[in-house]
C-alpha cells in the first residue's frame, strides 16, 4: 500500500514505529492506548486481551489491541516483567479538528522503572552495563568495565574488574550475583558469543560503537557539566568510563532529558569488600532462601527490622557487600552498640522514623519531573519529621555523624506548605484542588 493511500493517523503511527522498531509501541487514541500489526498480536497474547482489527483502504484490515489509559501502567508492568521494552506515544496537544500530534513521551524497560507501582519498595531496580576487554591470547576476559544505576533512587556507580589481576569473568559474575540487575547492556559482539546472566536479568545488546570511550567521556562531561572526569575516580579506568557512558546514553534515549536525579558517579573497587560468589550467597541464604528463592527465612529477613524502605534497601546492600575496612566496620558496630544499650532512645528513633516516607524515590520523582501532587505532600510531611530525628540522635554520640548530615530543608517545606493543598487529588489531570487557594507564584 502506497503512502498516499494511508490515513494521516496511520502515517503518524508508522513514523513513530520506525523510530522504535524494537519496542512495543502503545499509541494513544482517545481513552485507550492501542497497538497495531505484530505489536497488537503480541500484547493480545501476553496480556490475554481481545485482538481486533481496524479497516484500511482496499478492504484490508490490520490487527489492533488496546488497553484503557487509566490502567495502562498496570499492563506496561506486566509486559516489562516479561522483558519487553515499551514505547508510549501520548497526545502532546489538546484534541481539535485536525490530527492530534503524538510523540513518544517515555520508553519503559526492565532497568528503567520509576513508577512506584512497578517497583519493590525494599529492593533496588538496577540497570547495568558491561564492557569486556578480550585477552589477546585466548577468548577469556582480560578486564571488564561495569557500571550500574537505579534511576528511582539516583544511585550511579562504576568499577573496573580485572585490573588488580583477579579473574575478570569471575569478578563480573560475583557482581551480577550481588546486584541482581533487571537489565544488562552489553556490546552486541559479546552478546552474540553468549553471556550467562542471573535469573530475572534481561540482556539488551547494543551496537559496539555505543560503548566507545570518546562518546562515553562526552556524555558524562555534558551530564555532570565538568571538563574532566578525574574527580569521579575515572582516571586510568577507560572500561569503567565506557560502561558508565553507555549506560547514561541509554538512559537519555529512554528517559529523555529527565535525569536530574543522577547527581554524581561513584567509583569503587571490589577489592575493598569481601568476595562472595553466587554459590556462596545462595548457600548462606543471605537475601533469599535456597528453596523457593524467598526473602522470608533468609538472613535478611532475620535482621531486617528497618522502618523505612530506604533502610531496608541499604541493609540489603550491606549484607550483599560485606566491608573489609576495619574503621568503617567499627563505626557501624559502635552505632549498633549505642542503640542496643539504650532502649528508650532506640524506641524514640523508631518513632521518629515512622512518619518518613521513601525520601530517596520521592525526591528522585521530583527531580525527574514525574512527581504527583500527593508525592509533594508526602515529601513535606517526611521533611517535617527530620528535626525530631535529629533531636533524638543528639543524645547518641556514636550517631552524630549521621545526625550532622540530616537537613530538614526548611525552604522546601515552606514552599510546599504554601503552594500545595493539604489533600490534593491523586492525578495531575484533576487540576482543581492541587494549588492552595490564594497562592500566587
Amino acid at each position: 500500500m502506497s503512502a498516499d493511500e494511508l490515513t494521516p493517523m496511520r502515517q503518524q503511527y508508522l513514523e513513530l514505529k520506525a523510530r522504535y522498531p524494537d519496542k512495543i509501541l502503545l499509541f494513544r487514541m482517545g481513552d485507550f492506548f492501542e497497538a497495531f500489526d505484530a505489536d497488537a498480536e503480541l500484547i493480545a497474547r501476553e496480556l490475554e486481551i481481545t485482538l481486533t482489527s481496524r479497516p484500511m483502504p482496499r478492504g484490508q484490515r490490520i490487527p489492533m489491541a488496546g488497553v484503557p489509559c487509566r490502567a495502562v501502567d498496570t499492563y506496561i508492568a506486566r509486559l516489562v516483567e516479561r522483558g519487553y521494552h515499551v514505547a508510549v506515544a501520548d497526545q502532546v496537544e489538546p484534541p481539535g479538528k485536525k490530527l492530534v500530534r503524538r510523540e513518544v513521551t517515555r520508553v519503559v524497560t526492565p532497568g528503567t522503572l520509576i513508577d512506584p507501582a512497578m517497583l519493590d519498595q525494599r529492593q533496588n531496580n538496577y540497570l547495568l552495563a558491561l564492557v569486556p576487554l578480550k585477552n589477546p591470547h585466548d577468548e577469556s576476559w582480560a578486564r571488564c568495565g561495569l557500571a550500574y544505576a537505579d534511576i528511582s533512587t539516583g544511585e550511579f556507580a562504576a568499577t573496573e574488574i580485572g585490573a588488580d589481576h583477579t579473574e575478570a569473568a569471575l569478578g563480573v559474575l560475583e557482581e551480577l550475583a550481588r546486584l541482581k540487575p533487571r537489565e544488562v547492556l552489553l556490546p552486541k559482539s559479546w552478546a552474540d558469543r553468549g553471556v550467562t546472566l542471573p535469573n530475572g536479568a534481561f540482556a539488551t545488546p547494543l551496537p559496539d560503537h555505543r560503548f566507545e570511550l570518546g562518546a562515553a567521556q562526552s556524555v558524562l562531561r555534558a551530564h555532570f557539566q565538568v571538563r574532566a572526569l578525574e574527580g569521579f575516580g575515572l582516571a586510568n579506568k577507560p572500561l569503567a568510563t565506557c560502561a558508565a557512558g553507555a549506560l547514561l546514553n541509554y538512559l537519555y534515549e529512554t528517559q529523555g532529558s529527565n535525569l536530574a536525579q543522577l547527581t554524581t558517579l561513584r567509583t569503587y573497587s571490589t577489592a575493598n569488600f569481601m568476595v562472595l560468589d553466587a554459590n556462596t550467597r545462595r548457600n548462606l541464604e543471605l537475601t533469599e532462601t535456597i528453596r523457593g528463592g524467598k526473602v522470608q527465612g533468609s538472613l535478611l529477613s532475620v535482621l531486617d527490622r528497618t522502618v523505612t524502605p530506604m533502610g531496608s534497601r541499604l541493609l540489603r546492600q550491606w549484607i550483599g557487600q560485606p566491608l573489609l575496612d576495619i574503621t568503617r566496620l567499627n563505626a557501624r558496630l559502635d552505632a549498633v552498640a549505642a542503640l542496643q544499650a539504650d532502649g528508650v532512645r532506640r524506641a524514640e528513633v523508631f518513632a521518629a522514623l515512622k512518619p518518613i516516607a521513601d525520601l530517596e524515590r520521592l525526591t528522585n520523582r521530583v527531580l525527574s519531573g514525574t512527581a504527583l501532587p500527593r508525592d509533594l505532600i508526602a515529601l513535606r510531611y517526611s521533611l517535617e519529621s527530620v528535626p525530631a530525628l535529629r533531636n533524638v540522635l543528639y543524645e547518641l554520640p556514636a550517631l552524630h555523624s549521621i545526625r550532622d548530615r540530616l537537613d530538614p530543608c526548611r525552604p522546601v517545606i515552606e514552599l510546599i506548605a504554601a503552594a500545595i493543598a493539604d489533600n490534593p487529588p491523586a492525578a495531575l489531570r484533576d487540576k482543581v484542588g492541587i494549588i492552595r487557594e490564594g497562592y500566587s507564584a
